[in-house]
């Protein structure tokens, strides 16, 4: 069986490497370059990525190779994260770097070649009456299956993620055992490659700045001003510079540039139950033949499940949980799971209910 794997630099996919090497598999090691080498203001820090990845190679005797993403990566997702913050929704630029690079523009150049691909994701895959599903990690504080709800069947049927069955801390523990070259380093935060760079100052770059009013909700007063509504997502409560909070951005005015906010924790106005979900994506393919089904879900990554129903509608799916959530944000994605939270069914694109 021909392997490749995917390095990051991180201490994950290190791990998923040896665990791969311990069972007598010699997979070709590859690294993704998506960070923009010509821009200084967006490059991505790749070189320690890059040394690290190099010297795990090194310690196993495999092959490595860099795949060279730059430009795909800024032509889909970069441009699908600026035109959805632009239209003042809030986007998941991992999704799609998932969906679109990683398992998308790296089969086209070099992953065609493989049976699997294997990457350092906290998720697992199960077959079920002889097809492939993506299902959740042991872990459930780093599972990572709402990053990859995107994905395809082709995409997941080859995926291998060797960490589906280890917590965290195990992972830390075998790679110090292993001496991995990254086993101390530190987990990565922040957009897809991002990393260090600033959300905002990724924002700024390209939409600019543009001084537009905060409002009370409830009031219509005027409470102090924000710099383009583009910086903000709804639920939002630090960085809005405003005395007398907490105050929560409930609701945006795109046409107008204009905030609205609204105090206190437990305000209806920051609080819903129910959401749209807008082309919606199976992974493997739709189990369900009912109108209404019991279902788990994520509106964000967090490693907590909410119960709630998925309901298929003339006007397409909706989800009514079971508790009031805070802070639904257009545009990010609604990752559905069986009742259980074990299968990753797939997901849609949030919108409110009006």
């Amino acid at each position: 069986m021909k392997i490749a794997a995917l390095l990051s630099g991180g201490v994950d996919s290190a791990v998923a490497v040896h665990l791969l090497c311990e069972q007598g598999y010699r997979p070709d090691l590859y690294y993704i370059k998506i960070g923009m080498d010509t821009d200084e203001s967006l490059t991505c820090t790749a070189e320690e990525d890059i040394e690290l990845a190099t010297a795990t190679a090194r310690k196993y005797g495999l092959s490595f190779d860099i795949i060279d993403l730059q430009k795909e990566y800024w032509e889909n997702v970069v441009a699908y994260t600026i035109d959805k913050v632009r239209q003042g929704f809030t986007p998941n630029p991992d999704v799609m770097c998932n969906k679109l690079i990683k398992f998308g523009c790296f089969e086209e150049k070099a992953g065609y070649a493989y049976d699997k691909i294997v990457t350092g994701h906290y998720a697992s895959t199960e077959e079920v009456d002889g097809k492939v599903w993506l299902a959740t990690a042991k872990d459930p504080v780093k599972d990572q299956t709402d990053f990859l709800a995107q994905i395809n069947y082709l995409q997941v049927s080859k995926l291998w993620f060797p960490l589906g069955g280890y917590l965290k801390h195990e992972i830390r523990e075998i790679a110090e055992q292993a001496k991995l070259p990254s086993a101390r380093r530190k987990d990565s935060q922040g957009i897809c490659f991002l990393g260090k760079i600033n959300y905002n100052d990724f924002i700024r770059r390209f939409l600019g700045e543009k001084e537009g009013k905060i409002i009370e909700l409830e009031t219509g007063r005027q409470l102090g001003t924000h710099k383009g509504f583009w910086f903000h997502t709804i639920g939002q409560r630090k960085g809005l510079g405003l005395g007398g909070g907490p105050w929560f951005v409930v609701e945006k005015d795109t046409e107008g540039n204009i905030l609205y906010v609204s105090r206190g924790y437990d305000t209806e106005k920051q609080y819903g139950n129910e959401f749209r979900l807008v082309d919606f994506h199976f992974i493997t393919e739709n189990p369900w033949t009912d109108t209404a089904t019991p279902i788990c879900f994520k509106i964000r990554h967090t490693d907590c499940f909410q119960k709630g129903t998925l309901m298929n509608t003339p006007g397409g799916y909706r989800i009514i949980s079971e508790e009031k959530l805070q802070g639904i944000a257009p545009g990010q994605f609604g990752v559905i799971y069986d009742k259980d939270a074990h299968l990753c069914i797939g997901s849609g694109e949030i919108r409110t209910v009006k």
